[in-house]
């Protein structure tokens, strides 16, 4: 088994020498799904310290360990973008966190609005949710999962953050990644229907908000964030 093959999200600190004990639900996929047996090579990260190999030292149903062997890649910067969105139902909230941890986001950010599909979601679902799309897209962080705000919630506590919110009306400009967006910046995606009049009204008066369109065609909620994530990081160094 080479050392691409598995890569793990772990809690514990890494350096060289240093022991690790995965969780029971990785412990599981390393003996039952990947057939890994000891002697075989993986890597792991950690959100601080790069990404490690490491070695399986013990594989058994009493205890399972890896051996930190070396650093393969330090930390490197990530663009500092947060994504807003409105709750969905449960199969779209999850695709949104995949894809969201896929094209890089930094922070997400549930919201509830007048139009929301659900008020509430399993945040340990959305955190497994996460942290396997890290591992298998390469990143080496997650990221942070906050709990469901309702909007007006979040706009009276908005940071000093640039916020571009997808609007469908026609008079919005189109969303284009410049040097200007690398910055600290959001990204707002209401719920299916769209934003009530008020609650547009509400966000367009928080200081550095900014109106923005994905294009000439309506898309679904789902289908906004990933569109607009790629148009807002395809430009980031």
């Amino acid at each position: 088994m080479s050392a691409s093959s598995i890569r793990l999200f772990v809690e514990s600190p890494l350096h060289e020498g240093a022991i690790v004990s995965p969780s029971d639900a990785q412990a599981h996929y390393l003996m039952n799904v990947m057939r890994a047996a000891p002697g075989d090579i993986l890597r792991l990260f950690n959100g601080e310290a790069g990404e490690w190999t490491a070695e399986i030292v013990n594989l058994s149903r009493k205890r399972v360990a890896l051996k930190v062997i070396a650093q393969q890649c330090e930390m490197r910067p990530e663009p500092d973008c947060w994504l807003c969105f409105a709750l969905l139902k449960r199969q779209k909230t999850d695709l949104v966190v995949e894809k969201a941890t896929e094209l890089g986001v930094s922070v997400i950010q549930p919201m509830i609005t007048a139009r929301t599909q659900a008020d509430h979601v399993n945040m340990a679902r959305l955190r497994t949710i996460s942290v396997e799309a890290a591992e298998q897209c390469g990143r080496l962080v997650v990221p942070r999962l906050r709990a469901p705000m309702p909007l007006g919630q979040l706009m009276t506590t908005w940071p000093d953050r640039i916020l571009y919110v997808a609007d469908e009306r026609r008079d919005a400009p189109l969303l284009r990644p410049d040097a200007s967006q690398f910055g600290p910046r959001a990204l707002m995606i209401g719920p299916e229907g769209g934003f009530t009049d008020q609650e547009l009204e509400a966000v367009t008066r928080t200081p550095l908000v900014t109106r923005v369109s994905l294009g000439q065609r309506i898309l679904r909620a789902e289908t906004a964030v990933i569109a607009g994530l790629a148009l807002l990081l395809s430009g980031d160094p």
